[in-house]
């Protein structure tokens, strides 16, 4: 039985939501701009309304919080510097090659956003953002445990110092320090890449304070 009435309206409804993916990205853009350039501070739902021209409730019914906000800005860094590549290493068998293609990727990543050191300084006066910061920081250390887990060669302590000792070197603060002026970010992945490995395979444990 069919119940006659006003016929749907699938193209209106796609063009709808067209439109609010363009008002999304848009919104975001103006997000990482205004965390880049003026401070984690300045960020709020008003002040990305105003660089994109809509009204505050608009933002607010995209992302629901400042906070809301902040993750929506870190996913598209992190879909514009190509994390997304890590789903690769995971799925490699030899932990040894996927822990190289991890510090690849995030040498790569630290490389290809030059906006993320105004991202981080800002954090350092924003405690809502630098908890976010550290939220996304503490997945990667979470990676790093995984892969350290399937290398099978350490627990307790002695994983505990492997880890903190691959998310140092993974970290957007040694990539920056190593690069200076002196190194490009090739350069600079090249010297962590065998210096990671070393400390995979359990080595760290010889200069380790305890041993000495």
């Amino acid at each position: 039985m069919i119940i006659s009435g006003k016929p749907s309206r699938p193209y209106s409804t796609e063009k709808r939501e067209a439109k609010a993916a363009q008002t999304r990205t848009r919104l975001v853009a103006a997000a990482l701009d205004i965390l880049r350039q003026s401070g984690g501070q300045a960020l709020s739902l008003d002040a990305v309304a105003r660089a994109v021209g809509v009204t505050r409730l608009t933002v607010y019914n995209q992302f629901g919080s400042r906070n809301g906000l902040l993750e929506a800005a870190f996913d598209a860094v992190a879909e514009q510097g190509n994390l997304t590549g890590i789903a690769k290493a995971m799925a490699m068998p030899e932990p040894r090659a996927a822990l190289a293609w991890v510090v690849r990727t995030f040498c790569y990543f630290w490389m290809s956003n030059e906006g993320l050191g105004g991202i981080f300084a800002a954090a350092a006066m924003d405690a809502e953002l630098s908890k976010a910061l550290a939220a996304r920081n503490e997945r990667r250390r979470a990676l790093l445990g995984l892969l350290v887990d399937r290398q099978g060669i350490a627990e307790g302590q002695a994983k505990a110092d492997i880890v903190d000792l691959l998310f140092t070197l993974t970290s957007f603060a040694t990539f920056t320090t190593l690069r200076g002026e002196q190194r490009d970010g090739e350069a600079v992945c090249a010297l962590l890449l065998p210096l990671c490995d070393q400390i995979f395979s359990g080595e760290p444990r010889s200069i380790s304070p305890a041993a000495t």
